[in-house]
C-alpha cells in the first residue's frame, strides 16, 4: 500500500558503530540537517524517521526495533544490492534525504509475519519479522507438516522450512529457490529447505490465511547449544535471522499476519525492478 508523505518532527540515525563509512555518513548527516532543517531534532526514542546507513541486514533491525512506533524507515545503502533501502548509491544520499525532508516521497507499507509457539496448549514464544521465520534442524534432518487453514500443503523430511513475506520474497527465500514476489503484496511464501524426499514447489497463500506447522520429529543429538542460555537444541525457530527459540517434538508453530506494518519511503517508480535488474543483470 502507498500513502502520502508526511513531514516528521524528530529523527534518529542508525547504524553499525564498526561500519566507518556509516559513521562519516552518520555525521555528514546530522549536520546537513542541522544547517538546512534546523527544526528536526534527534530523538532516539520516539522518532517519526529512522534514517539507516548500512545493508539490508542493519535495514531488518531498524524495523524490528522501530515498527511498533510507526515510524518511517529512510534506507541508505552501504551494502550490496540494498533491496530495503530508499537510495543504493552514496551519490544519492543527501538528494534522496533533502526531497524526503521536502515532503517529496511516498509511503509503502510492508506487512510483518507473526509466529507463536504453542507446547502442551500454552503459547510459550511469540515473535514478529519482517522477511520470514524458519524453522529447521541445521545440522540433521527435521520432519514438518505444514498446514493452510487445516489444509495439508507441505511434509518435509529435511533440513526444514521458511515462511517468507513478500517483502523476504529476495533474501532467504531466494536462497532457496523460492519465487520472488513484488514487495506490496500481502501474501505468504511457504518454502521447504532441502527435503530428502522428491522436492515440492513453494506456496504462495493470501496473507489472512493461519499457516499452522507441526514438529513430527527429529533426532537428538544436542550438538548445538544455544550461546544465551547454554541450552542443547536441534530444532529452531528463527525470525529474520535475530531471534531464535528451541523447538520440541509435538511444538505447533501458528503464523499470522502481523498486526503492525512496517512504513518505507519511496522516491521513484518501479525501485523494485530497478534493484532486481541490478542483482541480476536483467537487460
Amino acid at each position: 500500500m502507498v500513502i502520502k508523505s508526511q513531514f516528521p518532527h524528530k529523527f534518529y540515525v542508525v547504524y553499525h558503530p564498526s561500519n566507518k563509512r556509516a559513521l562519516l555518513w552518520a555525521t555528514r548527516i546530522k549536520a546537513f540537517i542541522k544547517k538546512r532543517f534546523p527544526d528536526l531534532k534527534i530523538d532516539p526514542n520516539k522518532p517519526d524517521l529512522i534514517i539507516v546507513l548500512g545493508g539490508d541486514g542493519t535495514i531488518l533491525e531498524a524495523a524490528r526495533k522501530y515498527h511498533r512506533l510507526g515510524s518511517v524507515i529512510l534506507g541508505l545503502n552501504l551494502g550490496n544490492i540494498g533491496f530495503l533501502a530508499s537510495a543504493r548509491q552514496e551519490k544519492d544520499f543527501l538528494k534522496v534525504l533533502s526531497s524526503f525532508l521536502k515532503g517529496k516521497y511516498d509511503i509503502t507499507e510492508r506487512m510483518m509475519v507473526l509466529a507463536e509457539v504453542e507446547r502442551k496448549g500454552k503459547t510459550i514464544f511469540r515473535t514478529e519479522a519482517l522477511n520470514e521465520v524458519v524453522i529447521k534442524n541445521p545440522l540433521g534432518m527435521v520432519e514438518l507438516e505444514a498446514k493452510v487453514s487445516n489444509h495439508p500443503v507441505q511434509h518435509i523430511r529435511g533440513t526444514g522450512l521458511l515462511v517468507a513475506t513478500a517483502t523476504g520474497s529476495t533474501a532467504y527465500n531466494l536462497s532457496a529457490h523460492g519465487p520472488i514476489v513484488m514487495p506490496d503484496i500481502k501474501c505468504f511464501i511457504i518454502t521447504e529447505l532441502l527435503d530428502h524426499d522428491i522436492p515440492s514447489p513453494s506456496v504462495v497463500v493470501k496473507y489472512n490465511n493461519t499457516i499452522n506447522i507441526k514438529v513430527l520429529s527429529y533426532r537428538k543429538t544436542g550438538i548445538i547449544s544455544l550461546s544465551k542460555t547454554n541450552k542443547k537444541v536441534d530444532v529452531i525457530l528463527i525470525g529474520d535471522g535475530e531471534s531464535a527459540f528451541p523447538l520440541e517434538k509435538n511444538d505447533q508453530i501458528i503464523i499470522k499476519n502481523s498486526p503492525h506494518l512496517v512504513k518505507f519511503a519511496e522516491f521513484e517508480k518501479h525501485y523494485f525492478f530497478k534493484s532486481l535488474k541490478e542483482k541480476f543483470g536483467f537487460k
